[in-house]
């Protein structure tokens, strides 16, 4: 049974920075990929990762500020968080078990978490 679970949302002021986790279990060695959606708006692609590492892409909306890596030992991916602003406020998920296509798009993972809240204050 997959498993897919995030952890480390929260509130923060803007400025502020977040660390989430993504922790997969029962699949292995595929891309895996962060993702939000603010409420009323469709679910962005933020961040992917490859299996190895190798290949990394982010959404313009986070170039810079956010950074997405991995501890393969853990089964972890991370999303480091920085310069946040109130427009970053959403439910962040983590997705893995890519089929294909773009990284970042919604459409290209089978396997989902819950969900993370996000808050920025201004």
């Amino acid at each position: 049974q997959v498993q897919v679970v995030e952890s480390g949302g929260g509130s923060v002021q803007a400025g502020g920075s977040l660390r989430l986790s993504c922790v997969v279990s029962g699949y292995g060695h595929s891309i895996v990929a962060w993702f939000r959606q603010a409420p009323g708006k469709q679910r962005e692609g933020v961040a992917s990762i490859s299996p190895n590492g190798a290949r990394i892409f982010y959404a313009d909306s986070v170039k810079g500020r956010f950074t997405i890596s991995q501890d393969s030992a853990k089964r972890a991916v991370y999303l480091q968080m920085s310069s946040l602003s109130p427009e970053d406020s959403a439910m962040y998920y983590c997705a893995t078990g890519f089929t294909g296509g773009w990284s970042l798009s919604d459409l290209s993972y089978n396997y989902w978490g819950q969900g993370t809240q996000v808050t920025v204050s201004s």
